[in-house]
């Protein structure tokens, strides 16, 4: 039983809602969020065929004497918790001497040390609220051009070629939930963090974005024939009250704090024809609040 579905991180939203917008400060910080999240997307995949009585958390934020630390999913079982840690790498690597690196020799960060710090923490975790279950640990590689020479057998790691072998092992698992489990999962859900504060998201003003509809599939900017918004780049076509609605949950989501107006709305969206369509939408949509010129609308 999913206890906590997947959802898409705030700062991977947030900058995939601002990358089309303006020059990212950090590019590379957003393609790796993004390629984490589809390796995590992978994991969820791989274990849709997961039969055994079990809970599934998705992405835990948790802290321990100050310290915060993320659990990509836990799987609780009757005898055991299950860490996994969903890594999206591609290419050839190897270990040399408990340090990987690439085919070529360059040194990469040890994989196993944040699964590793997770377990030891949640260990803590759980005695501190005198819940003690067996918690084992194991890295998952999600990318099917991933591969690792000479890997130690007792390595705690699922190969996208193993992936199958060890879904049949956790369903071959006796397990049964109980009251002692559904408490365990209460706790943890309980004590996550929804926002993690050490988070940095890039400084971003309204008026210095470029403003349009993005395409839903591919976030490029899309055109309103007068009927639909149309992506030049992909095709995909939308018709307007859902692209403008669309819109203004980014526009929400990036400005909590800026009023939705038929002015605001219309310049965010970035268009060109009559505002009386989105009058129209925020009247049929929203409650009006004021009146005339200093009207606005809220949820």
């Amino acid at each position: 039983m999913i206890l906590k579905p997947r959802e898409v991180p705030t700062e991977l939203k947030t900058l995939r809602l601002l990358r089309p917008r303006m020059t990212l400060p950090d590019e590379q910080h957003y393609l790796n969020l993004e390629k984490g999240f589809t390796g995590e997307q992978q994991l969820d995949t791989w274990l849709e065929n997961l039969t055994t009585d079990c809970f599934v958390i998705n992405d835990l934020l948790l802290q321990q004497n100050r310290n915060f630390f993320q659990i990509d999913k836990m799987l609780i079982f009757q005898e055991t918790i299950y860490l996994l840690d969903s890594k999206y790498s591609k290419g050839d690597f190897f270990i040399d001497d408990d340090k990987w690196k690439t085919i070529s020799g360059i040194e990469i960060q040890n994989p196993q040390l944040q699964i590793k710090r997770s377990e030891t923490l949640l260990r803590k975790l759980l005695q501190q609220h005198r819940m003690n279950f067996p918690i084992e640990s194991t890295l998952v590689f999600t990318h099917s051009e991933f591969y690792l020479y000479n890997a130690p057998p007792k390595l705690p790691a699922v190969f996208p070629n193993q992936i199958h072998r060890f879904l049949e092992k956790l369903n071959r698992l006796d397990s049964k939930m109980t009251y002692k489990h559904n408490k365990l999962a209460e706790k943890l859900l309980a004590l996550h963090f929804h926002k993690n504060p050490h988070t940095q998201f890039p400084d971003y003003d309204y008026h210095e974005l470029k403003k349009g509809v993005l395409c839903v599939s591919c976030r490029s900017f899309m055109t309103d024939n007068g009927v639909n918004w149309v992506c030049a780049k992909c095709g995909y076509d939308e018709d307007n009250k859902t692209a403008i609605m669309r819109s203004i949950e980014e526009y929400k989501f990036l400005f909590p704090n800026r009023k939705i107006t038929t002015n605001n709305i219309y310049d965010w969206c970035g268009m060109k024809s009559s505002k009386k369509k989105v009058n129209k939408l925020l009247t049929n949509r929203f409650i009006r609040m004021g009146h005339a010129n200093a009207s606005y609308y809220i949820d």
